[in-house]
């Protein structure tokens, strides 16, 4: 079956909203260009009404441009594999694919297979959590990854010497690869469970909670992070831009969450929080 290619034009900080809207339209693979992103739906899943309506709501908040191109079905496992290079995070955690050399020499190795799931530590988002785990204490922790994509975090976390790691993420796919990807580290989750942190019904405390989405998720989100974390315990945020971080730190002040740090990597933000 031909896959239907969308070549979007949009103003930066709508790349991440609008990709997750798509999402909800059945898009399945996301690439991120220079002028916004690219996204793939097959074609007996795509509705061009469907399309312009939601692209309709928000030109009234930005500039969007778009162009449909069919494209065969093709093996994207080869594809992105062609253009996978491992990364190295403060010379201290590798990340690499299956296919990569081994380097034992680094003190965190972590393999990933991303497939269509979003965290190989290339993003911004994710190689500035990925570093920001390396200052917090995670030894002996119980800790929860939200949105956890690839799985890489919650990977990480366990490489730090987490007690456990759990995951939660909105779709099939992400659930699967997050758990072939603890396989691959020999990391044994708790949970990995499909579904959105407020329906999900979780009862335990957390230590350590890492979330790394988008800033209106996050907005919701963030008073059930703060439930659902130990007193003293530590929030990771990511997945929002630097002129966003206003808003969540108010959002945070509100629910007795202090900024321990942040980082700012190509106007994206990672930011540690404690509960106080």
């Amino acid at each position: 079956m031909d896959f239907i290619q969308i070549n979007v034009h949009c103003d930066p900080p709508f790349r991440d909203i609008l990709t997750a809207e798509m999402g909800y339209l059945a898009y399945d693979s996301f690439v991120e260009t220079e002028v916004g992103f690219e996204a793939y739906i097959s074609e007996d899943k795509f509705s061009h009404p469907g399309l312009q309506s939601l692209f309709n709501d928000y030109r009234k908040q930005t500039r969007i441009w778009y162009e449909l191109k069919k494209i065969p079905k093709v093996n994207w496992n080869e594809e992105w594999e062609k253009n996978y290079d491992p990364i190295l995070v403060d010379d201290k955690i590798y990340v690499r694919a299956t296919f990569h050399e081994a380097k034992p020499t680094y003190p965190y190795e972590i393999i990933i297979t991303p497939k269509m799931s979003f965290g190989t530590g290339h993003h911004e988002t994710t190689h500035q959590l990925l570093a920001l785990q390396l200052e917090v204490d995670h030894q002996g922790k119980k800790v929860l990854d939200v949105g956890s994509g690839t799985g890489i975090l919650a990977i990480m976390a366990a490489k730090l010497g987490a007690s456990s790691v759990a995951a939660t993420d909105i779709d099939d796919w992400c659930v699967e690869n997050s758990l072939e990807n603890f396989a691959l580290n020999a990391v044994e989750p708790a949970f990995v469970e499909k579904g959105v942190i407020r329906t999900l019904g979780l009862k335990d405390q957390y230590d350590v909670i890492i979330a790394n989405i988008n800033t209106n998720v996050l907005l919701d989100e963030i008073a059930v992070y703060a439930t659902l974390l130990v007193d003293q315990g530590y929030l990771f945020l990511s997945g929002f831009y630097e002129m966003d971080l206003c808003q969540i730190l108010e959002m945070t002040t509100k629910h007795n969450l202090k900024e321990v740090k942040h980082t700012t990597r190509k106007n994206w933000v990672g930011l540690v929080l404690q509960k106080v």
